[in-house]
């Protein structure tokens, strides 16, 4: 986990500085020990690691949750389920024009008539 969290480049926001780090991390518990916690407390980072052996609803399926149903709706287009491309720079291109159609239907579903 911590070469995935070093190797995060810098968030973009707001004019200024970028951010180098996430402020929080949410994990399951296959990353649950105290090592892992205090390495990320020492890069600044608060660790939101579901504790094993406890049972579950320590709330971290609200955030998760989002992440599950983005992927089951690139999983509609059967290109990208099924990854028939070889060449990587292919398959990125589907799945960035699957992102797109996934947030054209979202803004189509949610615009108001007038």
């Amino acid at each position: 986990m911590l070469p995935l969290v070093d190797a995060i480049p810098p968030i973009r926001g707001a004019r200024g500085r970028p951010l180098q780090r996430p402020k929080v991390i949410y994990a399951d518990r296959g990353y649950d020990s105290d090592p892992h916690r205090q390495r990320l407390r020492e890069r600044g980072i608060k660790p939101v690691i579901a504790r094993r052996r406890t049972e579950h609803g320590s709330g971290l399926g609200k955030f998760r949750w989002v992440v599950e149903r983005t992927h089951s709706w690139l999983h509609n287009f059967r290109r990208l389920r099924i990854r028939f491309d070889r060449r990587a720079d292919i398959h990125e291109a589907f799945l960035k024009f699957g992102c797109a159609l996934v947030c054209w239907n979202i803004f189509r579903r949610t615009e108001q008539p007038f």
